[in-house]
């Protein structure tokens, strides 16, 4: 997909570029990752790590408290965490989906399906630069076109999570939820159901930590404020990158 001109600044277009007095000669400031894409990466984030701790506890309780169980309500208060941020993380993940196809430039489909011959080609740069064949990657504004791929995966997992979990918890759940009971025989039964729940955890969270490896070592490498620009928004470019078909 090419990109719409610098210029462009309304629905799908690259970002404007910040001009500051005090930029360094040939970088500029550009505005890549937008509010909603940012604040979707933190929550989904801390969703998992919550959702992680209070559902390993759900499966195997590691804090035995002392006194009647009836005073305690560990597992009660657990399950109660446990819900209600699995109940944000599935909304942030339905946004950050919807929001591929109506938000900024940068947010869209393309950056994770490689679509361009350009991409194409730097999906096999990046790899020759994570197996050390090459010293630098590829310069890309957006996702890189191998962690765009990737991160497809990634959501598939985010929904096997959520609709697992929402069957686990339709058996037992009054209301609305109960409408979920329908995936139970999909996925197999609860039995089953349990494990691809379980197993999707510790795959997620196994990228969680190549992430956050990924994410410092090509911030490092490539200079351009990876790690600021997900609190920030701003990546620091050469003034090349207007000519990228990113």
């Amino acid at each position: 997909m090419t990109p719409p001109p610098a210029a462009a600044v309304k629905g799908g277009a690259r970002p404007q570029v910040s001009h500051r007095k005090h930029d360094a000669e040939g970088i500029e400031r550009v505005y890549v990752w937008d509010l909603l894409v940012r604040m979707s990466h933190w929550i989904i984030m801390m969703s998992v790590f919550i959702l992680a701790i209070t559902g390993i506890y759900i499966g195997k309780p590691y804090l035995i408290p002392t006194g009647p169980a009836s005073e305690q309500l560990v597992m009660a208060n657990m399950k109660t965490v446990h819900f209600y941020t699995a109940i944000i993380f599935a909304l942030t993940v339905a946004s950050r989906v919807i929001w591929m196809f109506v938000g900024s430039y940068y947010a869209r489909w393309h950056q994770f399906v490689p679509m361009s011959p350009r991409r194409r080609r730097d999906v096999f740069g990046m790899l020759k630069f994570y197996s050390f064949l090459s010293k630098e990657p590829p310069m890309n504004v957006g996702h890189n076109p191998l962690a765009g791929f990737f991160y497809l995966l990634v959501f598939g997992l985010y929904f096997t999570l959520i609709l697992t979990g929402f069957a686990l918890y339709s058996v037992s759940a009054t209301g609305y939820m109960q409408m979920w009971e329908f995936l139970v025989p999909i996925f197999g039964g609860l039995q089953m159901a349990r494990w691809i729940h379980h197993l999707a955890m510790w795959f997620l969270l196994g990228f969680v930590a190549h992430h956050i490896w990924s994410a410092m070592l090509v911030s490092r490498v490539e200079g351009m404020g990876l790690i600021d620009s997900l609190f920030s928004g701003y990546k620091f470019l050469p003034k090349s990158w207007r000519n990228r078909d990113d």
